[in-house]
């Protein structure tokens, strides 16, 4: 691997690994909570760069540090006060939820300087050599603001597939026996353990976000590899059932919990705020790797098979 490149995984990594040294609270693996998904995002580009036999001249990456400089100014500044200036601006735009207000600024900054960083090091090549980090910031950034503009249920087209997974669920609460559960639209009513608990889902919570993001990074992903389209087809679909499927697990973790270990929403709360991201993002970022492990396997023996003949 050149060092070159090294160092420019480096430039592009100082940012979020000033963030985690010195903030790190802010590194919650709720999706609109905190800045978990910095390290996801990183995950990928390091993936995608490492190995790369492309160079990088030591003038592109002197033009990137500035970039990086400025990016750890902005989140020095953010615990100094910039913060509470976001917030204050939230009222001016009719923001309805200021978490993901604020938090939709940080995954913006990041998409721009990594866009940005991959531009100077690449020119446009880097669409094709390293898109999943971008995307997943860009698409993040994209989900918060839907969120912070567009709470609750207020956007009926991606709230249409809430109550058949609240229906899903409330079955299978039934077929193991877990307790009562019924449902009405994206409500639920369970009884369990620990006395009643009422549910409701919306749109973020039911997975919906993870959907869109799973799409946008697996097709650019897909992109860049030189693969049958049929296969790529393949893949895709797989990765859409698989994340539904992680969707539909969560759902059932969070009437678990409510059923069978505590009732208190304080307590249910804080298991809500990390119970999504914790299976989503290691689900996605495992089949991105197995997609790549079987691809690799299959292209090399392809090639072992050529070289015999």
């Amino acid at each position: 691997m050149q060092r070159n490149l090294i160092i420019g995984i480096g430039i592009i990594s100082s940012p979020i690994l000033f963030a985690l040294a010195f903030y790190p609270d802010s590194f919650s693996l709720s999706w609109n909570q905190g800045r978990g998904g910095f390290l996801f995002a990183l995950a990928f580009v390091v993936a995608e760069l490492f190995g790369l036999k492309v160079g990088i001249s030591k003038n592109r990456l002197v033009a990137t540090i500035p970039l990086a400089i400025l990016v750890i100014a902005y989140l020095i500044l953010l615990e100094n006060g910039f913060r509470t200036t976001i917030e204050d601006a939230a009222e001016t735009y009719s923001v309805q939820l200021i978490y993901s207000w604020t938090w939709m600024w940080d995954f913006i900054i990041m998409t721009g300087f990594v866009i940005a960083s991959l531009s100077i090091y690449f020119g446009t090549r880097w669409i094709r050599l390293s898109p999943a980090g971008p995307i997943f910031l860009g698409g993040s950034a994209i989900i918060l603001s839907l969120d912070a503009f567009f709470p609750y249920d207020t956007l009926g087209p991606l709230q249409y597939f809430v109550p058949h997974l609240v229906n899903l669920n409330v079955w299978l609460i039934s077929l193991f026996d877990l307790g009562v559960a019924t449902a009405r639209d994206n409500l639920m009513f369970l009884r369990g353990d620990h006395g009643p608990f009422a549910l409701q889902v919306f749109w973020p919570s039911a997975g919906v976000h993870s959907i869109i993001i799973y799409s946008l990074v697996m097709m650019a992903f897909l992109l860049k590899m030189n693969i049958p389209r049929n296969r790529k087809a393949i893949y895709f679909g797989v990765g859409i059932l698989g994340t539904i499927t992680v969707n539909v697990i969560r759902i059932f973790a969070l009437s678990y919990y409510a059923l069978k270990v505590t009732a208190d929403p304080e307590r249910w709360e804080e298991f809500h705020s990390v119970a999504g991201e914790i299976m989503f993002l290691p689900w996605l970022f495992i089949f991105l790797m197995i997609v790549m492990t079987i691809e690799t396997r299959r292209i090399k023996k392809l090639e072992a098979n050529s070289n015999q003949k």
